[in-house]
Order: structure tokens, then C-alpha cells, then sequence
């Protein structure tokens, strides 16, 4: 599968990523790719996320694949049984928060938490780090185990994100490619 042949939502639950962040320098690069954001309403709730969510996968003109990062990883798993049967083929989940990161989060409206643990209707991809300051490398892998999603462990680099130094992240890029077959290979059987 090409990225021509997808539509890429980027998802993040940060108000602004920056120039430097990974997500907006691919979203540059990536033709199909566009932003879905979360964080513009006034207070975080799941009910409104999963709207913007909603709308952006029915205004898709392709088969769509999720890129979400942070609090957005949580989000989409919160959304992801409502969404049209086949619409959403893949996700790739990077640097997910921690339950207790999500429920210290200044503008998130009490109640989200424990948040979803149903498995995604979809393939996933989980990247996650072992000193990520927001969400301990275990609890990422629960995540992914109750998602039935791939765990990919980068090692001790960070939060995955452009202070942590991963600005460009070509290893991501990479991954995100290898994502890409996977679902392709898993297509066209």
C-alpha cells in the first residue's frame, strides 16, 4: 500500500504541534495527510473528540489510516468502534499518555478515565518509548495488548516528539512505510 492510495489523518491532542514536530513536517511531505484537530474546543472531552473524528473519516475519499500521538491516541481508541465498518484500515499510535497523564491534563473535563481497553476494529501499530516522562513502557504495552496492536519498542529515547529530539524522526518514517506493506500484504489476501 502507498500512501497515494490512503488518506493520512494526523491526530494530535496538543493545540499546537510546531514546525519541528514530526507530525508537521509529514504532514508537508505527505500529499493524502491532514490534520485533525482535537484540542481547539475549550475542554477535552472524549464526546467532542470523537465527533472531529467522525467527521474527518466521513469526509475521507479514500480508505483512511490514523496517525495519532499523545492524548489523540486515547482519543481514537475511545472512537473507534463508531466508525463506519471498513473506513478506518489501520492506525499508527505513537507515545500514547498514561491514564494518570490524561486525568492531570489542565483542560480535560473529569470522567475519561479508565479509559477504552476494547480491542481496535482495526490493525495498529503502538510506538512507544521506555523513558517516555508521560507513560511507562508496561503500561504502553497494556495499551497494545488490549488494542491487538503491534508494541514497537524504541529504547530510552523520550517522549517522541521534537524536544525529545525527534523533529524529523526518519526511524518513524520508516516504520510508518513498513506499516504501510503490512496493511497492503494483509489487503490483497
Amino acid at each position: 500500500m502507498r500512501t497515494f492510495d490512503v488518506d493520512i489523518l494526523m491526530v494530535s491532542g496538543t493545540p499546537t504541534l510546531g514546525p519541528d514536530h514530526w507530525q508537521s513536517r509529514w504532514l508537508t511531505r505527505l500529499k493524502t495527510a491532514r490534520r485533525v484537530d482535537l484540542a481547539a474546543s475549550e475542554q477535552m472531552q472524549f464526546a467532542r473528540w470523537t465527533a472531529r473524528l467522525m467527521a474527518a473519516v466521513a469526509s475521507a475519499q479514500q480508505p483512511v489510516i490514523f496517525v495519532a500521538h499523545g492524548a489523540a491516541v486515547t482519543a481514537l481508541a475511545h472512537a473507534a468502534m463508531k466508525f463506519p465498518a471498513a473506513r478506518v484500515i489501520g492506525a499508527f499510535l505513537v507515545a500514547p499518555l498514561s491514564e494518570a497523564s490524561i486525568a492531570a491534563l489542565p483542560r480535560m473535563v473529569p470522567g475519561v478515565v479508565p479509559f477504552s481497553r476494547d480491542p481496535l476494529p482495526f490493525p495498529s501499530l503502538l510506538v512507544a518509548s521506555r523513558s517516555d516522562p508521560h507513560c511507562g513502557y508496561d503500561e504502553a504495552g497494556d495499551m497494545a495488548l488490549n488494542w491487538g496492536s503491534t508494541l514497537v519498542d524504541t529504547g530510552d529515547v523520550g517522549r517522541l516528539d521534537a524536544a525529545s529530539g525527534h523533529g524529523p524522526w526518519p526511524e518513524g518514517a520508516m516504520r510508518f512505510g513498513w506499516f504501510l506493506k503490512q496493511l497492503g500484504n494483509a489487503n490483497a489476501v
